[in-house]
């Protein structure tokens, strides 16, 4: 499998946990959202990739994008271990959480976004940075409250051990520290997001441990 993506991209990060917790290896290529004006918006990478994102997964004769969709694919093609439980309903609350913040809150986030309320309303980092704070504290709030009522006394989000819901989160209360936003409201966020970063497939799919990683 050849793999296309960003060290501080969230959804490259989604996918870099679920290759540690499923134990598979893939080539790694770097492709910059801002050097040379991004490497993402190159006529090569479009034909892979029309939507000039990262990332990027390349099997073979497939070609895949979209986080959610390659973890799905994962998912399918390599069953063991699971990251979405066997049940149907717990399946489908697990893909509600994991969509807060892959379908609602990292889209108001990524870099496109943010260049956008630059160029073209003059916001400076700190009306960026204040933006968003808004967004990612609305999502993980909602976030908290779900996991509030789970159950099952696991220090991860829906079970005993973790999954989609957890790849997703990680990722994102990263973006939360880079932003500034403040976890103090959201203590099961936290909680959840320590236990992962104390597995090694969490902890080496972070982004400063990327190949590709900057200051």
């Amino acid at each position: 499998m050849q793999f296309y993506g960003y060290f501080r991209s969230s959804s490259a990060y989604r996918c870099r946990i679920a290759f540690n917790l499923k134990g598979l290896e893939y080539d790694f290529t770097s492709v910059h959202l801002r050097r040379g004006g991004g490497q993402q918006k190159t006529p090569e990478y479009r034909a892979m990739n029309p939507q000039a994102l990262v990332p990027t997964l390349v099997n073979g004769d497939l070609t895949l994008i979209q986080s959610m969709a390659i973890l799905e694919w994962l998912e399918d093609t390599y069953p063991e271990p699971a990251i979405l439980p066997a049940d149907k309903d717990k399946r489908a609350q697990v893909r509600a959480f994991a969509n807060i913040i892959a379908c609602d809150v990292h889209p108001l986030q990524n870099l496109r976004v943010l260049q956008y309320l630059g160029d073209e309303f003059g916001a400076d980092q700190a009306a960026k940075d204040a933006w968003c704070q808004r967004w990612i504290t609305d999502g993980l709030m909602a976030c908290e409250d779900l996991l509030a009522k789970q159950s099952h006394g696991s220090a991860f989000c829906f079970g005993e051990t973790p999954g989609l819901a957890d790849i997703c989160l990680v990722p994102q209360v990263f973006s939360a520290g880079r932003f500034g936003v403040d976890l103090a409201a959201m203590p099961r966020v936290t909680a959840v997001y320590e236990a992962c970063q104390a597995l090694s497939a969490f902890a080496n799919a972070a982004p400063g441990k990327q190949p590709d990683a900057e200051e």
